[in-house]
């Protein structure tokens, strides 16, 4: 090393040097940001979203790593270097804004949240306190009272976050109902309460029965309530394992009802659970993760009448509405629940002692510290299309379901699950040709739970579209079709049933 200390570097290390800093200067990276948001404007939005562009380019797990250098290294990547790994990255990643993927209950890439996920990345905020988020923790207050004032509790009454997740939203339900009940079990833990009891529906999420055991209830006391041939909470059953817990000591605190089932779509009834909610004081959480969107339809909310009974409600904004990955909130008509169950008073984030009014430091009701600013997409897309461009929206996805059934209900070689579903999940089983007409041979429901794996490797192997299939129950696997992309039409829909033909006609079993 010179006397002087100084480093004397080659051009590698020069430019590694620079680019390690994590500031933007417009004289080293503009012409990189440019060329990015060009590839991404031109060939990821754009070309992606193309009806004739591939819903997936597959390739196997040992063939994504030989096209794409995964691993990190000592030295810097040029610029464009990183500018072909995006595009590879790009290329061999589903395209999940595609007419025809299908295949979850999330799809398409709205414009407007689009770009207001960019500018959340762009300001890369922490939502935790008005200080370091202004604009953020207001708007978050605003979208989140609209949101329980369309659930239907009043302007001042409850409390709401954006979470990470239906999931985290239904574990905060148990956390605030537990809380509300016996709040000594905040300092104390379950030991505090003999034996809680949770009660959901069999076909519920099973983000409730995860949550119990990593709130340390327990999955065994997360009871499964019967639901019906059509996917909904059997309410006497519900009322029989009440009692039955009761009997047995145990602690029953609250009851998950689903508005919009994973696979059936069903809605369960809400009304009745509420009443047996009050008559055995239990907390009513709603997990409308899924078909929370319908509320934004005259034509289509009543499918969650009697929501406003509710204790708690999570909805999904990412899911029917489709705003941008990921997008939930859990909203509570309870005041102060959230703050008062969670809140820790960290001294050097939530000081009392500020210059401004510390009610709007909202962070401490959150599990988590640091926070996503998830609000300003989905903001942004309300702003873009109002209540009515929403309420459009819903309309054109249960218009579509409802073509696409009564299409497939005319067809040969198709066979639904529900005849009258409830959402926009169509359920159906595809009989290929060498099924039809072997419906009362021992072996057929053997051979046809076969179909669905062998039709799926074929579209994904095309990329013709991606269309999920799961067993329930006694079913085996059929094919779930969700609809949530109001870019589609009719004539989708014939695609979709048309492709299925095509596909799966000539399988053997």
């Amino acid at each position: 090393m010179p006397a002087d200390s100084t480093i004397i570097m080659n051009g590698e290390d020069r430019k590694n040097a620079i680019l390690f800093q994590s500031l933007p200067e417009r004289s080293k990276h503009e012409d990189f940001i440019r060329r990015a948001v060009d590839l991404l404007v031109e060939r990821v939005v754009f070309g992606r979203a193309n009806r004739s562009s591939k819903v997936v380019e597959w390739t196997s797990p040992e063939n994504i790593k030989k096209a794409i250098d995964l691993k990190p290294h000592d030295g810097a990547a040029s610029h464009d270097e990183l500018l072909a790994l995006m595009a590879d990255v790009a290329r061999y990643s589903v395209n999940t804004a595609h007419p025809y993927f299908v295949n979850q209950l999330f799809s398409s890439v709205d414009p407007y949240g689009l770009i207001g996920q960019w500018l959340t990345d762009a300001l890369n905020p922490s939502v935790y306190t008005f200080e370091v988020a202004p604009v953020f923790t207001l708007m978050e207050e605003e979208v989140l009272r609209e949101m329980r004032a369309i659930i239907g509790w009043s302007d001042n009454e409850g409390d709401g976050i954006f979470c990470p997740g239906g999931s985290i939203a239904n574990g905060y339900a148990i956390s605030c109902a537990r809380y509300y009940f016996y709040p000594e079990t905040k300092r104390k833990g379950c030991y505090a309460v003999p034996n809680l009891v949770v009660f959901t529906s069999e076909l519920a999420h099973y983000s409730t029965r995860k949550m119990a055991a990593f709130m340390g209830i327990g999955s065994d006391n997360c009871i499964a309530v019967k639901a019906d041939e059509f996917g909904k909470m059997d309410v006497e059953d519900l009322e029989k394992k009440i009692n039955e817990s009761l009997e047995a000591g145990s602690t029953p605190f609250i009851v998950t009802a689903t508005a919009g089932t994973t696979v059936f779509g069903a809605f369960d009834p809400i009304v009745p659970v509420a009443n047996l909610c009050k008559k055995y004081n239990l907390w009513l959480h709603v997990d409308a993760a899924w078909g929370g969107g319908a509320l934004m339809s005259k034509k289509h909310r009543h499918l969650l009448n009697g929501i406003e009974l509710a204790d708690s409600v999570t909805w999904n904004p990412h899911k029917l509405l489709a705003a941008p990955q990921q997008c939930s909130t859990f909203l509570t008509r309870h005041k102060h629940v959230l703050e008062e169950g969670h809140s820790s008073n960290a001294k050097y984030l939530f000081q009392k002692d500020k210059f401004y009014d510390t009610s709007y430091d909202t962070g401490d009701k959150h599990i988590q510290c640091g926070r996503r600013a998830d609000v300003l997409k989905f903001w942004f897309m309300w702003k873009a299309k109002g209540n009515d461009g929403f309420e459009q929206h819903i309309d054109k996805l249960f218009d579509n379901a409802s073509f696409f059934l009564e299409h497939i209900r005319q067809k040969e070689g198709f066979r639904l699950v529900l005849e009258k579903p409830e959402c926009t999940n169509i359920m159906f089983w595809y009989i290929p040709k060498c099924l039809r007409g072997c419906e009362n041979e021992p072996t057929y429901h053997e051979r046809l739970h076969k179909v669905a794996p062998k039709l799926k490797e074929r579209m994904i192997k095309e990329g013709s579209m991606m269309v999920t299939y799961q067993p329930q129950g006694n079913l085996v696997n059929f094919f779930r079709i969700v609809f949530q992309n109001s870019a589609l039409d009719h004539k989708d829909m014939v695609y979709f049933a048309n492709e299925f033909e095509r596909l799966g006609s000539d399988i053997t079993v």
